[in-house]
């Protein structure tokens, strides 16, 4: 008898050329997000790294020329606590289509008091959330202009235990750092999963993938001068830990999976294997609280009225589109 075949088991260490395609990577000049820009790069791909930091960005652009070479790697200004400068941040990007993003910059603060954007906006609600929500607004006609394009989300972990507050989002009363921040993230996570379910009601070939890096410390990263240094004495002393957790390298795997793997599918979620803390990715049951569907589309409601923006993806038209015209969407 014979079997359909099957497809190849997904190597985190033999990963698929991309030359030719184009992604773009928030936070990309840091942590995970670093990471995962250095793993797309290698694989001949162009990369963007949106940073609102230049002097960051081009250490991690050094970095990753030293690692890859022939890196197609460049940076563009992208400030998501600052909605009006989000048009231009695309603007700059210079491209006419994007095969993937990977919404993955954020903000944690530990400690009161509770801060505001510029617009107004609790900052850890506004740049993890909401400046993702219109930057992928913005980018819709990239994503819409290139068939079977990606919007990878990165949730986390502590978003597992959290509930929204629908009537609080930004919290405003009994403001606690560390749970408005998981909420914000909660959000991220609803946000991708409801944009799926608009995409595949609009008939669109744009895919949103959901994805959770585990969890991940500095002393296990490998070194990656002058982005990140680890000591000697930082590696042996965090060395037990190895066993539950894993290094920022290995924690961007599940994005980088989400963007690559031709088998990833809209609506998935993405994470380490073991206990969702560590290991290669696999696709992971969505956790109960995210299939809630009406929480969902009224955070939607809620983020596009806070933005004035709405992600909508239509089949594209014509022959095309150029380079500067991706803030034509309308709301």
């Amino acid at each position: 008898m014979s079997s359909a075949p099957q497809s190849p088991r997904w190597d985190v260490h033999r990963l698929p050329h991309a030359r030719g395609r184009a992604f773009l990577v928030t936070g990309g000049n840091a942590g995970i997000g670093y990471f995962v820009a250095e793993q797309l790069a290698g694989t001949g791909a162009t990369v963007v790294l949106g940073s609102r930091d230049r002097a960051k960005a081009e250490a991690a652009l050094a970095a990753i020329g030293a690692r890859v070479p022939d890196a197609r790697v460049r940076h563009v200004p992208l400030d998501l606590a600052d909605l009006a400068s989000l048009p231009a941040s695309v603007d700059a990007l210079g491209l006419d289509r994007l095969d993937a993003v990977v919404h993955n910059a954020g903000v944690a603060l530990d400690h009161p008091p509770r801060r505001e954007t510029a617009d107004g906006h609790e900052l850890m609600f506004a740049t993890n959330h909401l400046g993702h929500f219109a930057l992928t607004h913005y980018l819709a006609p990239l994503l819409t202009a290139t068939p079977g394009s990606r919007i990878v989300t990165t949730g986390s972990f502590a978003a597992k235990s959290e509930r929204l507050d629908l009537d609080d989002l930004q919290s405003t009363h009994d403001y606690q750092p560390k749970r408005a921040y998981a909420r914000s993230k909660l959000a991220q996570m609803l946000f991708a999963l409801e944009l799926d379910r608009r995409l595949r009601v609009g008939g669109s070939t744009t895919l949103s993938v959901l994805v959770h890096p585990g969890g991940a410390l500095d002393s296990l990263t490998p070194s990656r001068p002058p982005v990140h240094v680890r000591t000697t004495g930082e590696r042996l002393s965090r060395l037990p830990l190895g066993l539950v957790v894993q290094g920022k390298d290995a924690a961007a795997w599940p994005a980088v999976r989400a963007v690559l793997d031709p088998g990833v599918r809209g609506g998935e979620m993405l994470s380490p294997r073991a206990f969702g803390l560590r290991g290669t990715p696999r696709v992971e049951p969505l956790w109960s609280h995210l299939s809630d569907t009406r929480t969902a589309a009224r955070l939607w409601a809620a983020s596009r009225d806070l933005v004035g923006a709405d992600p909508a993806f239509t089949a594209p038209t014509g022959s095309g589109r150029t380079k500067g015209s991706a803030t034509g969407v309308g709301v």
